[in-house]
């Protein structure tokens, strides 16, 4: 089993807090974590089983007396009703890492645990194998910022790949099945994975009469993956209204396909777009969704640029999720059309990065950064994230750092 960066910090918080709550998309690996790093005391059930899901739903003062803590709880948000006990379990005991919980939607579980366990309860985000877990230096992996301490750990690690072996990553995408059985079924894989998707998860989160539609909707989606999401155009695609279109993107991000990145804006200027970038989680999947059918035409094809920022932004994200932090990642565009691919805000500092399938950029790449001058906030080193073989100073303030580092 391939290490998770998220595991130190993992057992880190179930030291500090009662409950820990996992959450992520199904197949990610939540459970085969948990269930890794448990001790040979702890209890499993899943709520996947109808009878134990009964006895949680009906009678959860029962259900704890049958399964007692310490315990792993699979897919909580089938059995929310068990909350309020586990509540009193815990104030009782009084002990740290009592109960390890896992959801497969984001928004809903979390508001029920954070309502019911406030101040009691850590939660922790998994998403597929980033990069770096795949490469076998998760317990290295630190979350991105181009200073000079992160490009100094890149430079020791010192990945060598290029851009056919990144494009080789982009196309399988991330899913723990799809990393380690390497002749598994690219095609296959997808398909079951959406059709169990549509048919368990989105069920519970929102009524779907037209689940052709719907699909249909993914795709559209896919296909616009690292674009200003446009509710209208999207419904007018589809033939459906722009509520719906809104309604089944919320159910794409609560149960974690999806990342909605908000546009940056402060109080100064009011002449920013203020309409989020969207984009999948998982590349493999958004290749499997628009049809590309191998890395090569994927690499030569018009859909390249986007589905690399669309990688790039991933791997970022789980450069802060899995060593337990917060990404505040955001994005910048103006009504004149200036833009910036990603803004990251570390302790009130603005470091600018570009995403570019280049070896070789130049100034005109980061001719946008200085818009972030009129905002009167402090401007952090910049970035841009490109295919060069190795990261070289473009200006005084702006680092080329290759793609291969992350």
């Amino acid at each position: 089993m391939l290490q998770r960066t998220l595991q130190n910090y993992l057992l880190e918080a179930s030291q500090t807090f009662p409950v820990l709550l996992l959450t992520g998309p199904r197949q990610v690996g939540k459970t085969t974590l948990l269930k890794s790093l448990a001790s040979k005391d702890m209890n499993y059930i899943t709520m996947d089983d109808l009878d134990a899901r009964l006895l949680a739903q009906t009678d959860p003062v029962v259900f704890l007396k049958r399964f007692k803590p310490p315990m792993i709880i699979d897919e909580i948000q089938y059995a929310p009703q068990l909350l309020s006990q586990i509540k009193l379990s815990v104030d009782q005991s009084n002990t740290n890492g009592q109960f390890w919980l896992t959801g497969s939607q984001k928004f809903h579980p979390m508001h029920s645990v954070t309502e019911s366990l406030a101040g009691r309860v850590a939660i922790l985000e998994l998403n597929g194998f980033s990069n770096a877990e795949v490469n076998n230096y998760a317990s290295e992996s630190s979350p991105f910022l181009p200073s000079d301490a992160w490009l100094s750990q890149a430079r020791r690690l010192n990945p060598q790949w290029g851009i056919h072996e990144i494009f080789k990553k982009i196309w399988r995408g991330s899913y723990p099945r799809i990393v380690t059985q390497k002749n598994i079924s690219i095609d296959l894989f997808y398909n079951s994975y959406l059709q169990t998707y549509i048919q368990r998860d989105l069920k519970d989160l929102i009524k779907i009469s037209n689940e052709s539609a719907f699909f249909q909707f993914i795709q559209v989606i896919a296909a616009r993956t690292g674009q200003l999401i446009n509710y209208a155009d999207i419904a007018n695609d589809i033939g459906i209204d722009p509520k719906t279109a809104k309604l089944w993107t919320w159910a794409l991000e609560a149960s974690g396909l999806v990342y909605l990145m908000r546009p940056y804006h402060n109080n100064i200027t009011k002449k920013l777009v203020k309409t989020p970038k969207i984009y999948f989680l998982d590349t493999g999947l958004c290749c499997f969704l628009t049809k590309w059918s191998s890395p090569k035409a994927l690499e030569a094809g018009a859909f390249s640029g986007p589905i690399l920022e669309t990688w790039v932004i991933s791997e970022l994200l789980k450069s802060y999720w899995y060593n337990g932090k917060m990404p505040h990642f955001y994005f910048y565009r103006d009504k004149a059309n200036k833009e910036i691919d990603l803004i990251i805000e570390e302790n009130h500092c603005l470091y600018p990065i570009e995403i570019k399938k280049t070896a070789s950029p130049g100034l005109n790449t980061i001719k946008h950064f200085d818009v972030l001058q009129n905002l009167q906030v402090q401007i952090g080193q910049g970035a841009v994230l490109c295919l060069k073989s190795s990261d070289i100073p473009i200006t005084s303030a702006v680092d080329a750092i290759p793609i291969a580092y992350l």
